[in-house]
């Protein structure tokens, strides 16, 4: 009982700013419109001294690593397979295949760019599944050093806007090629970063577009467990030769992949499904917020264009095989 309380009074000062946060970032989005997400980081950004006292620098800690992988295995409680099953192969091959072109891609330009690979991991894989969240699941595979906070502040905050800006133009794109509605709803929910930015375009043009632009995002999360565990191995031996060895399978991808398949064979109620994503969206940005609590601006700012450019030039890769994919298929 001793333990408990000395452990209460040790992390519910920084666990406590991180809520504050997370609750700041999610009052702006619901009241003026801009991505909670992004609120979050720059929230945390404007706050980073916190994340460096002495009293608060525990707790923000632990929701950094620790909230933040409990969130990304209850990101399994959105997935089932049924829901998946109307969409088709062929589009749902042409997704699965985006991802190790974009990681690959994004891997190959670090190495030009002088960027070191777990960064082109890092921002193909968030470019490549689910934006800020794969940002944040892959991030925790990362070695524990000066470049990783930096690292996932900036591909957060880049991955957001970019996806921002593409939930405004992607659906202009697809009505002036006169893509069908199932064409319509591959582009978008293969292409744009963020979830909630996928529902924003996909609704803007029709709910029938929303609905099935959402089932494509929800695919790519799915490939967020698998990337995580091929990551995970390639750093597990990466570490072989001395060091901590990360675990086979991280234990938060195996939460996502048992709540994925409990939802798929009808064991999680719809109750518990509702009361458990507010959840969800409250650890995500509990976590981004301590990120960018722990993250020292003028680090960040040292990230260069380079940086920014491989996210870019990521995010026009992907659009480009989408949208090959989508014209491809029958209108």
């Amino acid at each position: 009982m001793h333990s408990l309380s000395l452990s209460a009074r040790r992390y519910f000062p920084g666990l406590a700013i991180a809520a504050v946060v997370a609750l700041s970032a999610q009052f702006l989005a619901d009241h003026y419109g801009p991505p909670a997400m992004l609120m979050a980081i720059l929230i945390g950004l404007a706050l980073n001294f916190l994340g460096a006292e002495a009293r608060t620098a525990p707790g923000i800690a632990l929701a950094a690593r620790h909230v933040l992988r409990l969130g990304v295995a209850l990101l399994g409680i959105r997935i089932s397979a049924d829901m998946l099953l109307g969409l088709g192969a062929l589009p749902l091959v042409m997704v699965a295949l985006s991802v190790p072109l974009i990681i690959g891609f994004g891997l190959l330009l670090s190495r030009l760019l002088g960027q070191p690979g777990r960064f082109g991991f890092l921002t193909g894989g968030s470019v490549a599944i689910c934006g800020a969240s794969a940002a944040m699941a892959i991030g925790a595979l990362l070695p524990q050093d000066d470049r990783r906070e930096r690292d996932i502040a900036f591909t957060v905050i880049a991955v957001t806007v970019l996806s921002t800006l593409a939930m405004i133009l992607y659906p202009i794109i697809a009505a002036n090629l006169g893509l069908s509605t199932t064409a319509t709803g591959l582009l978008l929910g293969g292409t744009i970063h963020d979830v909630a930015q996928v529902v924003g375009a996909g609704f803007s043009v029709s709910t029938e577009v929303g609905e099935v632009a959402t089932l494509f995002k929800l695919f790519r999360v799915i490939m967020l467990a698998p990337t995580v565990v091929i990551g995970a191995l390639i750093l597990r031996g990466a570490a072989s030769g001395g060091g901590t060895r990360p675990p086979l399978v991280p234990g938060f991808v195996l939460g996502f992949l048992l709540l994925a398949g409990a939802n798929s064979f009808g064991l999680v109620p719809m109750a518990l499904r509702d009361l458990l994503e507010p959840v969800v969206r409250a650890c995500l940005l509990m976590a981004i917020g301590a990120v960018g609590l722990r993250t020292d601006l003028r680090g960040l700012m040292s990230v260069g264009i380079t940086a920014a450019l491989m996210l870019l030039a990521e995010t026009v890769l992907l659009f480009l095989a989408i949208l090959a994919a989508a014209i491809c298929l029958p209108q």
